[in-house]
Parts: C-alpha cells; sequence; structure tokens
C-alpha cells in the first residue's frame, strides 16, 4: 500500500479539523476526477507502519483533530492493509472518528469481506463515483450529486442506508 498525499490539518474532507491520508490506487477511473495522479498503485511512497504509527502519533498529539480521513485512490482497493491502520488508529485515538471516500456503492462494500471489515472500521464513509454531469461544488464534502454520505453505524442499526443531512 503506497500513500500519495497526506494533510496533516484540513476542514473539507469531513465534519471538524481532520487529518487527511491519500492511499494510492483507484481503478474507478471517473471522469472529472480532481486526483488522478493517485489512480496508480505505485504512485507516492510506501506506507509503511513506520510511516503509518507517525501519522497516528501527529493525530494524537493535537488534541485539536476530529478525526482521521481516508482519500484516494480508493482506500477500498487496500482495504485490507488500511483495516489495519484504522484498528491501530482507534487504539490510540478512541474519541476520534474515521470517514472514508470510496467510488464504490456502500452496499456494493459489504459484499466483499475485506471492503466490509474497512466499512464497519468507519464512521462515515462518502460513497458513489464521482459523476460529472453531476457535480455540485455546493454539496458539503463531496463533488457530485449521486454521492452519498453514509452512516455507517446508525445504517448497521437500522438495516438501511442511514444519510447526514
Amino acid at each position: 500500500m503506497n500513500l500519495c498525499g497526506y494533510i496533516p490539518e484540513s476542514l473539507n474532507e469531513g465534519h471538524g479539523l481532520r487529518t487527511v491520508v491519500f492511499i494510492s490506487g483507484c481503478r474507478h477511473a471517473c471522469p472529472g476526477c480532481f486526483n488522478p495522479s493517485s489512480w496508480s498503485f505505485r504512485a507516492g511512497e510506501p506506507f509503511t507502519l513506520e510511516r503509518q504509527q507517525e501519522v497516528i502519533r501527529d493525530i494524537a498529539d493535537n488534541p485539536l483533530l476530529d478525526g482521521l480521513t481516508l482519500c484516494g485512490g480508493d482506500p477500498f482497493f487496500s482495504a485490507s492493509e488500511c483495516s489495519q491502520f484504522v484498528r491501530d488508529f482507534r487504539a490510540a485515538c478512541p474519541d476520534r472518528t474515521v470517514w472514508a471516500y470510496t467510488g464504490f456503492d456502500y452496499e456494493e462494500l459489504l459484499t466483499d469481506q475485506a471492503r466490509r471489515e474497512l466499512a464497519l472500521l468507519c464512521d462515515v464513509i462518502v460513497d458513489g463515483p464521482f459523476v460529472e454531469q453531476q457535480k455540485d461544488l455546493t454539496l458539503p464534502f463531496r463533488g457530485s450529486r449521486n454521492q452519498r454520505l453514509v452512516d455507517v453505524k446508525a445504517s448497521i442499526q437500522a438495516g438501511s442506508i442511514v444519510t447526514l443531512a
């Protein structure tokens, strides 16, 4: 798994002040994607255990941060590796939230064991491919109208998709 970007503090990828990691690799290839340089699984640098622990320490040491956001590429193409990183993050920062962006629909994530495991570790998933014809820059935390902010825990409890407003 490679890391093709790291933003220590951002207000754009989820509620509150968040650390954002961009995981390399995406096969969705959405026309109009804001980050096509992340599509290659070799983009960036290896996201080693040491680098992962460094990111987790950075978050743990900053009391202003609300959580971690996984972007890409698409972190769900590296779901097994990302799951371990998120488990380590949750152990170190149990009071912080995890958001993830994916071109998969939430329902699709649940049909694959590795992707389901990562999905269930998240608090919010911004799902769905970016659709250029539905681009809407007025929407919070997403780029096109088809994308949803899925509240994972509420969705599991309800047995159906629950979205944030």
